[in-house]
């Protein structure tokens, strides 16, 4: 499987994507910490960015780096290798090469502006989110390309996937707030959330900004459970989980996978 990985890994970081996504984060932090000159007004601003990009692109490359791959993948099955070292091995270089480029695009611009001389956990919280966040939306767009081998579906549905998480889910959260607000739903609201991790992430990112009032009663529910150690560690196993689900279900349907 490493060597998978491997192959994988350094597939894409000689892509010219890859380049343009590394360059994105890199322009864009600069920018942002030049205008600011706060990084915390700085990780605030791409708070809103990596939230709704990182998954997007994410998906697309996970559902593209598939297909892509479909005759190299069927090279590596008719040799004597397990069936969840390919596709697992897949996943993980495309998800690390994402990682990485996202790591080093904003990690580069706040190291030369002197982000370790302060208060590191804000942006180290930052670089945590956008991580799993392509963990998480390259393990689900494996598992829709393999679920369906007609490539506009397949990027269909990859699509629509990330737009119900990015903007469907918070609309149906807040109009279900509104409709039921005369009921206690404090408990209702917390496992809503866990139900979508970029509502989680957002959270997450907006609590250790200490910035939660601007979310209102929502905030105030968030920051008595999420702004504890308990929530803390609770939040991260379900981001955690929302990596480990997806990628069994990879594992499941590699092994049944007919090519």
């Amino acid at each position: 499987m490493i060597k998978i990985i491997t192959y994988c890994f350094f597939d894409l970081v000689r892509s010219r994507w890859s380049y343009v996504y590394f360059s994105f984060y890199l322009l864009l932090s600069s920018a942002l910490l030049f205008l600011n000159n706060d990084t915390s007004k700085a990780v605030i601003s791409l708070m809103n960015i990596i939230t709704v990009l990182t998954p997007l692109i994410g998906t697309i490359f996970g559902v593209m780096y598939y297909y892509n791959s479909r005759e190299f993948i069927e090279l590596l099955l008719s040799q004597p290798i397990k069936r969840s070292h390919i596709f697992i091995g897949q996943y993980l270089g495309v998800a690390i090469s994402l990682s990485l480029s996202l790591v080093l695009g904003l990690g580069i611009p706040f190291l030369l502006y002197g982000v370790l001389q302060g208060d590191t956990s804000n942006f180290l919280m930052l670089l945590t989110v956008g991580s799993f966040l392509t963990f998480i939306f390259v393990a689900l767009a494996y598992n829709i390309a393999l679920a369906h081998e007609n490539k506009i579906k397949g990027f269909g549905y990859a699509i629509l996937v990330w737009l119900l998480m990015a903007v469907i889910y918070d609309g149906i959260f807040l109009i279900s707030l509104v409709v039921f607000q005369e009921y206690p739903l404090d408990n209702a609201s917390l496992i809503a959330t866990a139900f979508n991790p970029i509502d989680l992430s957002r959270i997450l990112i907006l609590l250790k900004l200490d910035i939660s009032a601007l979310l209102g009663y929502t905030g105030a529910v968030f920051k008595n459970f999420f702004g504890t150690s308990l929530g803390f560690i609770t939040s991260l196993f379900v981001l955690f989980l929302w990596v480990i689900i997806p990628v069994f279900f990879i594992y499941r349907k590699a092994q049944r996978k007919d090519f």
